[in-house]
């Protein structure tokens, strides 16, 4: 064997591999470039609780509306685009959609395919990820413990083969997140063990921290195998739970999850990211406390994990336990605040931020406006300095304000809310539009307040029918209904919103017309629906640490 020959050929060889590894941006690079982001939630990521293996939607459509958000559109993304965001975070729930042997079904695979053409199209950088594979309860199937790995590993290997198959040849605008918040079998947040019957055993934790470094790891692996641009792609895996770190008192423990999590062996040098989720508890008086913890917080990251050789973004913020709605009602100074510096400090210490969600919410994404305008140009003012050149739209003027596009198959305890501020933006005169589909005898469409206890009473071309309206047709027959409220119920539905919900029918899209008030409109779901679901559907009164659902909406409580 010539010795020689051989390792000029393998010279060659790394410096071409250098060489292509170089035509992308690195990873601190890419975390510059993209600004400030957005996450698409409840979107792609919607599941069914209480179903461990598949679940069969009627359509993708169907999955992509599970929680009350619209059918995405491409306009969606041009409208961020347009106001600054240089970034989309697109969470992706998968097992949902794959058969018993772990393969994706080719109709959800094209819709998260096309769902990233709009992000990539308008000219903005893409995460894509798992996301509600992980979490806590016993719906999901990653879970940060070696049994666990060891169990689902090929699993999960195949499940980034075909999305890495699907997306080789991307450019450096998509990249790729392992998987979202992975905790322990206890459900622990803020560190592994914290929620242990028992209390804390360092053991078990160190097992759940070896763990997520050997995801990640598998993660990093299987990408850069995969062929095409993947051996250069810029990759994101994620601390313990996603957390942030912090200290309680004399609790050091949550520091565990930054100082755990090891950089993966990789191939190519310097496309790793890290990510952390964080969501501070702001109330109306604790803003000064609020902003030391997240300067604080900012610092640790770049000290403690980027440290370890990889650039850090922060994949989703806002403020604990889901309540950054309710700060932007009811403690909007404090709260745009806190969101100025919390982007400001990120971008000192060269941290991307991602916000989770709101901005633009429900029935407003289908338009496209913001439901919180306010609070995106705060956002993009802290990053850029101004908000010259961006847009903001919001509703004004005589519109056609889609309230729901796709495909919703009622029944009596799961109906479209159409949120008192989208009714009061128009004048006393507003019409709705309801387009529907009967799917069986026997249909029904019925409207309540936003109490849940009135039915009312509404108009169909002009003659007033009682709350039971019979839809015309026969069984597949599609039909437009226009609802012309009086005085007094417009009135009781711009200040308590409406349910529409029935029976045997599929509601295909749900249009207001009519005059603007001038006022902006901010999606807040009525208060008298606020249940709240743990992840198995079951009502909580007290809820303790974990994730729920309420509204339709993921909130964590820590």
């Amino acid at each position: 064997m010539n010795y020689k020959r051989l390792l000029t050929i393998s010279m060659i060889a790394a410096s071409v591999a250098t060489m292509q590894a170089q035509s992308f941006e690195t990873a601190q690079e890419a975390v510059t470039n993209m600004g400030v982001g957005w996450n698409l939630g409840n979107t792609l990521d919607a599941t069914k609780w209480g179903q461990t293996q598949g679940w069969n939607w009627p359509s993708v459509t169907a999955h992509e509306n599970e929680w009350g958000q619209p059918t995405t559109k491409p306009e969606l993304l041009k409208m961020m685009k347009e106001a600054g965001f240089g970034a989309i975070r697109v969470p992706v729930t998968w097992f949902q959609e794959m058969d018993s042997n772990g393969k994706v079904k080719a109709e959800w695979m094209k819709r998260v395919h096309e769902v990233v053409d709009y992000v990539i199209n308008n000219g903005m950088y893409c995460i894509l990820n798992v996301h509600h594979d992980t979490g806590e309860g016993e719906d999901h199937w990653l879970y940060a413990n070696t049994t666990c790995y060891n169990n689902v590993k090929d699993t999960y290997q195949y499940l980034w083969q075909q999305i890495a198959a699907e997306f080789k040849d991307y450019d450096q605008k998509l990249l790729f997140e392992s998987y979202n918040e992975m905790l322990d079998k206890y459900g622990s947040w803020n560190y592994a063990m914290s929620n242990r019957t028992g209390g804390y055993d360092e053991t078990e934790a160190k097992d759940a921290y070896n763990a997520i470094n050997q995801f990640a790891q598998l993660f990093v692996n299987t990408v850069r195998s995969s062929g095409g641009n993947n051996d250069k792609r810029n990759l994101v895996v994620n601390t313990y739970g996603a957390c942030c770190g912090g200290k309680w008192g004399t609790n050091e423990l949550p520091m565990e999850p930054l100082k755990q999590m090891k950089l993966p062996t990789d191939m190519t040098t310097g496309h790793l990211i890290f990510q952390v989720h964080s969501y501070p508890g702001l109330k109306s008086n604790n803003l000064s406390s609020i902003k030391t913890q997240v300067t604080t917080m900012m610092s640790d990251l770049k000290t403690v994990l980027a440290a370890k050789g990889a650039p850090v973004i922060i994949g989703e913020w806002g403020t604990l336990n889901d309540d950054s709605d309710v700060n932007y009602a009811n403690n909007k100074t404090n709260y745009l605040d806190f969101c100025k510096h919390f982007v400001t400090e990120a971008k000192k210490n060269d941290i991307a931020t991602f916000y989770w969600m709101g901005l633009t919410d429900g029935v407003f994404r289908s338009q496209p406006l913001f439901s919180q305008p306010d609070l995106a140009e705060t956002i993009v003012k802290a990053y850029y300095g101004t908000t010259e050149g961006f847009k903001f739209p919001t509703i004004e003027g005589g519109v056609d304000f889609i309230c729901f596009e796709g495909e919703k198959a009622l029944d009596w305890g799961d109906g479209i809310t159409i949120p008192a501020a989208a009714i009061a933006a128009f004048d006393k005169n507003v019409q709705m539009l309801v387009t529907y589909k009967i799917t069986d005898s026997g249909s029904d469409i019925q409207l309540y307040d936003g109490t849940w206890k009135t039915k009312l009473k509404f108009y169909v071309d002009g003659t007033e029918y009682n709350a039971d309206y019979n839809p015309k047709g026969s069984v597949d027959a599609s039909e437009t209904v226009s609802f012309t409220f009086s005085e007094s119920v417009y009135n009781n539905l711009k200040t308590k919103g409406l349910i529409i919900h029935g029976a045997k029918v599929t509601i295909n899209k749900i249009v207001l017309k009519g005059e603007a008030t001038g006022i902006i409109p901010v999606f807040i779901t009525p208060k008298s629906d606020n249940t709240i679901y743990n992840l198995k559907g079951q009502r909580v009164t007290n809820p303790q640490r974990g994730i729920y659902i309420r509204n339709g909406k993921k909130f964590v409580v820590k």
